[in-house]
């Protein structure tokens, strides 16, 4: 960790492929990542099953990781992952699928910072939203219902993930529910632009934050990113 900085990345790495399924580029995909030099990695639609892409990817670098199977398939299984420099305390993955054929999730990890100035533990959540709206309007509810019953107010919260929200819809909810800003929203004057990654145009994954101040914040969308996964990745500092 950077003193006095949480450094964390979100990714939809397309379980390992690249555009169109034309490459497989996981090996890629690990430089690119552990270049970032992130103590949080959130990561969607990594697989579980018949190899730990997220096992493959924290190699090294963060030791401790929660993983959340949503999609199951007859060979194979993927969802969301949490990669952490520092012990996750709890973790625990919450079914938010609308339907039965398409199957979502949110994993919401706790973790204890060193060295912080306040003794409230972190918790994170990390989460793949559905494709059409009445799906993201149910998901939205639910991750509500789950921060206020589970996370204290005055408690430090990161949400970050592929929302699928073209329509700049849940920001407004999370603001006005929850009191929840999204980072580039609030820094930037707009969500950053994250699909496709070869040439961004919308503006699907996000980064949300409460009790929490932003020093930076980057969308990952030039050079070897532009090869790698479907999605752009997105980086936020956060001063602690």
């Amino acid at each position: 960790m950077r003193v006095g900085t949480l450094r964390i990345l979100s990714y939809n790495i397309h379980k390992g492929f690249s555009t169109g399924n034309i490459k497989f580029v996981l090996s890629q995909l690990r430089s690119a990542i552990q270049e970032v030099q992130a103590d949080l990695v959130f990561l969607q639609e990594v697989q579980g099953h018949p190899t730990s892409q997220f096992e493959y990817l924290s190699h090294q670098i963060w030791p401790h990781f929660a993983y959340g199977k949503n999609a199951v398939k007859t060979s194979s299984h993927h969802g969301n992952a949490i990669l952490s420099k520092y012990p996750i305390v709890f973790w625990e993955n919450i079914n938010i699928s609308s339907h039965r054929f398409e199957k979502r999730g949110m994993l919401h990890g706790v973790i204890d910072l060193p060295h912080q100035k306040t003794s409230k533990p972190l918790h994170l959540l990390c989460t793949h939203f559905g494709l059409f709206e009445t799906a993201r309007e149910i998901q939205s509810d639910l991750m509500c219902d789950r921060i206020r019953s589970h996370i204290p107010v005055d408690a430090p919260l990161i949400i970050a993930g592929d929302f699928n929200d073209w329509r700049e819809k849940i920001s407004i909810t999370f603001k006005e529910r929850l009191g929840l800003d999204e980072v580039f929203l609030s820094n930037q004057g707009c969500h950053a632009k994250t699909f496709p990654a070869w040439l961004p145009l919308l503006k699907l994954d996000r980064v949300y934050c409460r009790g929490l101040f932003v020093a930076d914040s980057v969308c990952l969308s030039n050079g070897a990113w532009k090869r790698l996964s479907d999605h752009a990745a997105l980086c936020v500092d956060f001063k602690i």
